[in-house]
């Protein structure tokens, strides 16, 4: 009887190892496929560190995984798609002030939608990638690319990749896609 006891007890424990070792491994594809391009480029910030980087994510989703977006009315959602045109309009003959507004713009609709204040880039920008983890680097990039380090086109594409960031919170979860202008047709290149 002893002996039966011992055996169950060691494939008891073995079977538990086995679905711990189990759950790490896929915990690591769940968090990477969460985040997708986020995670990799955490892992970069880490020097390529994935245990730092998901830990990092971890926190993240503790932190952020239960705001809920507010929705914007159709009023301010309208007056939102208004003043990202005049600001896409505005960039050929301004496009650092445009990059800036834009950058302004994404920080303050986040921050209406219900994310952390855009006064805190990092924690709005955290919280934004667990929410729109496909989106955020445009953010970012808007962000990097109002101090000016950057030409012309490095602007130009980091208003294109904002866009789609803004596309989304304008959409505010709804199935309604974001009202296009004549003149910013898909594809045309033009941010």
């Amino acid at each position: 009887m002893t002996t039966v006891l011992i055996i169950v007890a060691v494939a008891l424990v073995a079977a538990c190892a086995l679905a711990f070792l189990y759950a790490r491994q896929t915990g690591g594809r769940g968090i990477r496929r969460r985040f997708g391009p986020e995670y990799d480029r955490t892992v970069a910030r880490h020097h390529g560190d994935a245990r730092a980087a998901e830990h990092e994510l971890h926190e993240r989703l503790k932190r952020h995984r239960s705001l809920h977006e507010r929705p914007l009315t159709l009023e301010a959602r309208s007056q939102y798609e208004d003043r990202w045109t005049r600001i896409e309009a505005g960039f050929v003959d301004a496009p650092q002030q445009a990059v800036a507004e834009a950058d302004a713009l994404l920080a303050e609709l986040a921050h209406d939608l219900g994310f952390p204040d855009g006064r805190d880039f990092g924690e709005q920008s955290a919280a934004l990638s667990v929410h729109h983890a496909e989106h955020v680097n445009g953010y970012r990039r808007v962000h990097a690319a109002k101090q000016g380090d950057g030409g012309t086109e490095e602007m130009r594409e980091a208003m294109l990749e904002a866009r789609g960031l803004f596309d989304v919170l304008a959409s505010n979860g709804t199935d309604r896609p974001v009202r296009r202008h004549p003149h910013h047709a898909e594809g045309s290149g033009t941010a």
